[in-house]
């Protein structure tokens, strides 16, 4: 069945797979999609939602480089709102809900219209490695399949142990098999493993709810989109709802506490500090009364409903009676009852920045094998790993984002030189360099790094050009013209701005945080330059941010090229720590074991103190 050799192999078709399999097959890598279920590819096996804070920066950079999250997220909602947009522009961050069903087709049909990808439906049960390079799977039913690099992308799968209550049975997923074997033969070749845990709420029946006793969460007016190309834009949303859990609600939850698997010590991985279970939540937070839990529609047709913020492996009879006692939820009917998973994860350091192995060559890991959770964090890693093992068997030079071009730099560069001992969730508070990590600039900051490598289209290229062209131009136009005072006082007043006495550039009034677009727009000579040069609301959103945020875009600019000299001193690959007795131990131990590849990423490691860079700049003899 399979006499030819792959250069790709994608073991997984969740979102780290699947964007995996779509990037090195759009470079031109011939790819085989392994997965044991092929009805399940894209599966939004928790939420029905993409993007959030940080999230949503994150797909958006996937769609500049020509990734598909984002058009499917874009194909397949049912309503969008842009999260945080009372603060500054480098914390607003897209989100949109999804039609579940859709959401999966749509993955699965996008990759079948990709040249270069196969599939195959079966578990892979081992990897076939000669020396220390991989060259292929093998395959439950005995196969072997012959691939110059392999990725590795198993999310829960790995010896998944799924609890509810007291009782446990293996499961990657409700309704589906763990994979077995991979890790046991990870283990043997001297990889460190590990286990973790994550969970899911009840899905209910939505016709059994009243949501006249909720609160309405509407999506926005004018709702944006991913992608940064001309998929559609929300013409109707559904409506999400609010309620919130009580006393009685806890008191009932608690009641079940000691047949708690996460409380009787049948769990004993570590599970998402920042989005617990319900019973966590509880215990953690004891001087607190209520929580929020956000009702979510599963799709446009459907009556199925997640229950957001309902997260929990208590016994099922438990779940229910706590469940009927939240306001709106007091004829509830169960779809399934919440659960918690437990499964194998490899900690991160052993990785390089390309996402390769450092034991095994050509052998990638991406998604929650390496420690992560959530959907956007999985997918990008995917991508990465697809574009790098793609150029690493064409022996071209690997793609490497830094911590100041995207937020993916971040999530990976913080994987592989910090490690991970609990799921590891993206945020807006990681990057330092955030202002200049927007989610409106990420097709300016990553699109022409992709084009260069052949994966981000020339339509994506264009597009990018154009719109650079025209928000520049508009900047320029708010720096080189005047404004007079009879003009503009009128508008300074209206927002308890001071007046002027005098003409000067639009640039400076602009700039005041209280005159916003639309009071600019009232001004002849810049509604004529909009109307003129046919600028977008894009465009007009770029120009804004790059007139009110100068100073801190610069400033970040500066701080990040100043960085950057660490990031051009190497550190020779095999270098030896021991001889350095200035160093401390336990920096010599994690630089050991961690083998940064530059003396910036040295810096960044854990324990590795600013004398112990001294010390190494020293010997470097800078």
């Amino acid at each position: 069945m399979f006499n030819e050799q792959y250069d790709v192999i994608v073991v997984g078709g969740g979102h780290a797979g699947a964007e995996a399999a779509a990037a090195a097959a759009n470079l031109g890598s011939k790819t085989l999609l392994a997965t044991m279920n092929l009805q399940t590819i894209g599966q939004m096996s928790c939420n029905p939602a993409m993007g959030g804070i940080a999230k949503g920066q994150i797909v958006r950079e996937m769609d500049a480089m020509g990734g598909y999250s984002g058009i499917v997220t874009d194909r397949s909602a049912i309503q969008f709102k842009m999260l945080n947009k009372s603060k500054g522009p480098a914390m607003w961050s897209p989100r949109a809900q999804n039609d579940r069903m859709r959401f999966a087709e749509e993955w699965r049909l996008m990759l079948e219209r990709t040249p270069n990808v196969d599939f195959y439906q079966e578990m892979v049960q081992g990897l076939i490695v000669e020396g220390n390079r991989v060259v292929g799977v093998r395959t439950s039913l005995g196969l072997e399949i012959k691939a110059k690099a392999v990725i590795l992308t198993n999310g829960t799968f790995l010896n998944g142990l799924i609890h509810i209550g007291d009782k446990q049975f293996g499961g990657g997923r409700a309704g589906e098999k763990a994979a077995t074997g991979i890790t046991e033969q990870l283990v043997s070749f001297g990889f460190e493993s590990g286990r973790m845990k994550t969970g899911t709420p009840p899905r209910v029946d939505g016709r059994s709810l009243d949501y006249s006793k909720m609160i309405p969460q509407p999506g926005d007016d004018n709702p944006e989109r991913f992608s940064f190309l001309d998929t559609p834009v929300l013409k109707e949303q559904r409506e999400c709802y609010m309620t919130h859990t009580s006393a009685t609600v806890h008191d009932l939850l608690k009641e079940g506490f000691d047949r708690s698997p996460m409380f009787n010590g049948r769990i004993k991985s570590i599970g998402p500090r920042y989005c617990p279970s319900i019973e966590d939540k509880i215990n953690r937070f004891a001087d607190k009364d209520s929580h929020q839990l956000f009702v979510e529609p599963e799709g446009w047709d459907t009556v199925e409903v997640y229950v957001n913020g309902f997260s929990t492996s208590l016994p099922e009879d438990v779940q229910f009676k706590a469940l009927r006692s939240v306001k709106g939820f007091e004829k509830v009917k169960f779809f399934r009852p919440g659960y918690a998973i437990e499964y194998d994860y490899f900690p991160p350091t052993q990785l390089k920045h390309t996402l390769e192995t450092k034991l095994v060559e050509n052998l990638y890991f991406a998604g929650q094998i390496n420690g992560t959770t959530g959907y956007e964090e999985a997918a990008s890693q995917g991508m990465m790993a697809g574009i790098n093992a793609h150029l690493k068997i064409n022996e071209k030079d690997p793609f490497i984002l830094k911590r100041d071009e995207a937020y993916i730099g971040v999530l990976i560069d913080d994987l592989i030189t910090k490690g991970t001992e609990e799921p590891y969730r993206m945020f807006t508070s990681r990057a330092e360099y955030r202002t200049l990590l927007r989610q409106d600039n990420a097709d300016l900051r990553l699109t022409p790094r992709s084009f260069e490598i052949g994966l981000a289209s020339e339509e994506r290229m264009r597009r990018m050009e154009e719109k650079e062209r025209k928000s520049q131009a508009f900047v320029d136009f708010f720096r080189n013209t005047s404004y007079q005072p009879e003009e503009i006082n009128p508008i300074l007043e209206e927002v308890n701005s001071s007046t002027v006495g005098q003409a000067d550039k639009m640039f400076k009034v602009f700039a005041r945080p209280q005159v916003t677009m639309d009071h600019m727009m009232q001004l002849e000579k810049v509604s004529g330059f909009v109307t003129e040069h046919e600028l977008d609301r894009e465009v007009m959103e770029q120009a804004e941010i790059q007139v009110k945020y100068s100073g801190y875009i610069e400033k970040e600019k500066l701080n990040a090229d100043k960085l950057q000299r660490l990031e051009n001193i190497n550190i020779p690959e095999n270098f030896d720590y021991s001889k350095l007795k200035s160093l401390s131990f336990e920096a010599r131990e994690k630089l050991e074991k961690i083998r940064p590849v530059t003396i910036s990423q040295a810096s960044r490691i854990s324990g590795v103190s600013p004398s112990d860079i001294s010390v190494l700049l020293v010997f470097l003899g800078r």
